[in-house]
């Protein structure tokens, strides 16, 4: 007999039998109450034709779907070790967590990490250490090239590209007003300027998408004279053209419809309500010399502001062509953002989250050794993003080349995130990833500014501590020599021998 025709048999043989009981009994009617809600439960089950194991297993079928739906939560809370969770292990969680609200951050009994495992890093100390209190604790980095009029002096810890309609008004507001108050800068993601960007004064790096929004005519295209209004602002300090992104390189950007409000649609300048798909490519050039004059075309309409491009990198000749470009144009970027293909994001094709896009420590290395070669680095300047959450995190990026970093899921942690997964659904429990009012309406603005700004100190002070501590005085003195891989079990490599820098000339 089967489970469906057993649920059936006992429905009416334990309706039959409470009512007879309540014959003698009427208070037994009161199990009704229990009994009634779970037969109508099961009979739906049957009814249905969509699953097959609610129909095949009525209200016991229920437990399954349950179980899977809270199954992240089990996995992190319950099943994952300190050192195994994903995307973002509850070890640098928790770090993120304990620096953003200013409390104990150290460790007692050792490390956690299985020093003998393929895959582990560290960086090597000096015997004559310098006191971090003798170097500078919260370094700066002047973008602007030669051909930039108002070069911008941007620290060395910035908030990665995160757009308004992605995250709520209370997680920008949070975000841009911690940028403030520890005075770095907040890109505002693709997704266009918006009131919550410009209302606390951040400094803020703006970014222009395929979609164009914020700067777009009725088609979509690229619209020079509303870019020209909003690049003429003050709080705009550099301009960053987004070519791909980390997570879906080759992918345009994706708005669910049930987050594109009228208000997020008005600044985007799209139709409300509706799924937004940002296109693969852009559509003001198709060219590598075509994106070195759009280069040059925003330099002029921002009045000289630095303006550069970010990009997962993908086919290495294609770099190669652009560098060439720069070279044949005399046009260059004041700064180019590396994103690696592990960069986060709240929505992407699963392939293009697992399976495309070059890594960032390799993108790095070969973009940095590739603006060696052809005599650009020393007017570009490189910023990494992609997994940065701590002062080793940094370290080892500014080792491979990089000269200043971006980091956003370490700033949404900073801000409450939990890692729920839930970044596209609209449901995000800690109101950072969603436009539903009751849960963003959770998130104190006040509260989690100081968060942001608390984050950005202590990460830049850990960071600072490690250059004191390999007895260098400056992050640029890092060198790939400096830290170390064990590859396996007794072989251990250096970042110079991992990734060999082959800059003989062009």
């Amino acid at each position: 007999m089967n489970v469906r025709r057993l649920f059936i048999i006992l429905s009416i043989f334990l309706s039959v039998l409470l009512g007879g009981i309540s014959i003698f009994h009427p208070n037994a009617l009161w199990g009704f109450i229990i009994l009634g809600p779970l037969i109508l439960l099961g009979f739906s089950d049957i009814l249905q034709k969509k699953q097959t194991i609610k129909r095949n297993f009525p209200v016991i079928g229920q437990i399954r779907y349950f179980l899977e739906k809270i199954r992240p939560e089990i996995m992190q809370y319950f099943v994952e070790t300190d050192t195994e969770g994903r995307p973002i292990s509850r070890m640098f969680r928790s770090i993120i967590y304990q620096r953003s609200k200013k409390v104990n951050d150290t460790t007692p009994f050792g490390t956690q990490m299985d020093v003998y495992s393929a895959g582990y890093e560290w960086m090597d100390h000096s015997m004559f250490a310098r006191k971090a209190d003798t170097l500078d604790r919260h370094p700066r980095v002047l973008v602007g090239g030669p051909q930039c009029k108002q070069p911008y002096s941007a620290s060395l810890l910035n908030i990665s590209a995160m757009s308004y309609g992605s995250l709520s008004k209370n997680a920008v507001l949070a975000l841009n007003k911690g940028a403030k108050l520890d005075n770095f800068a907040h890109n505002t993601g693709e997704g266009g300027l918006s009131s919550y960007h410009l209302e606390h004064g951040g400094d803020l790096i703006w970014q222009i998408g395929t979609g164009y929004f914020g700067c777009r005519n009725e088609n979509g295209d690229f619209d020079a004279e509303k870019f020209k209004e909003k690049a003429s602002l003050d709080n705009v300090k550099m301009i960053e053209i987004k070519i791909s992104q980390g997570a879906k390189p080759g992918h345009g950007g994706i708005l669910p419809a049930i987050k594109n409000t009228p208000e997020i649609a008005e600044i985007r300048g799209v139709k409300p309500n509706t799924a937004v798909h940002s296109p693969p490519s852009h559509s003001a050039f198709s060219t590598v010399i075509g994106l070195m004059e759009f280069i040059d075309n925003l330099k002029v309409l921002s009045g000289g502001k630095p303006i550069g491009f970010k990009m997962c990198i993908g086919k290495k000749q294609e770099f190669n062509d652009l560098c060439a470009a720069m070279i044949e144009t005399g046009i260059k970027p004041d700064f180019i953002t590396v994103d690696g293909g592990e960069g986060g994001t709240g929505a992407a094709p699963v392939e293009f989250s697992n399976s495309l896009g070059m890594p960032l420590r390799d993108g790095l290395s070969f973009v940095s050794d590739t603006l060696i070669k052809f005599g650009l680095k020393k007017d570009i300047k490189l910023i990494a993003s992609g997994k940065i959450f701590t002062g080793f995190h940094i370290a080892r990026v500014i080792a491979l080349g990089a000269d200043m970093v971006n980091s956003a899921r370490g700033m949404m942690l900073a801000i409450g995130c939990i890692q729920a997964l839930r970044c596209n659904n609209n449901t995000c429990p800690t109101g950072v990833a969603t436009q539903n009012k009751a849960l963003m309406k959770g998130l104190d603005v006040e509260d989690k500014a100081k968060r942001v700004s608390n984050f950005h100190h202590e990460t830049l002070h850990a960071f600072i501590e490690l250059v004191a501590a390999a007895g260098i005085c400056k992050p640029e003195e890092l060198t790939r020599s400096h830290i170390n891989r064990r590859v396996s079990m007794n072989k251990v490599m250096t970042y110079d021998e991992i990734f060999p820098q082959h800059i003989q000339g062009n």
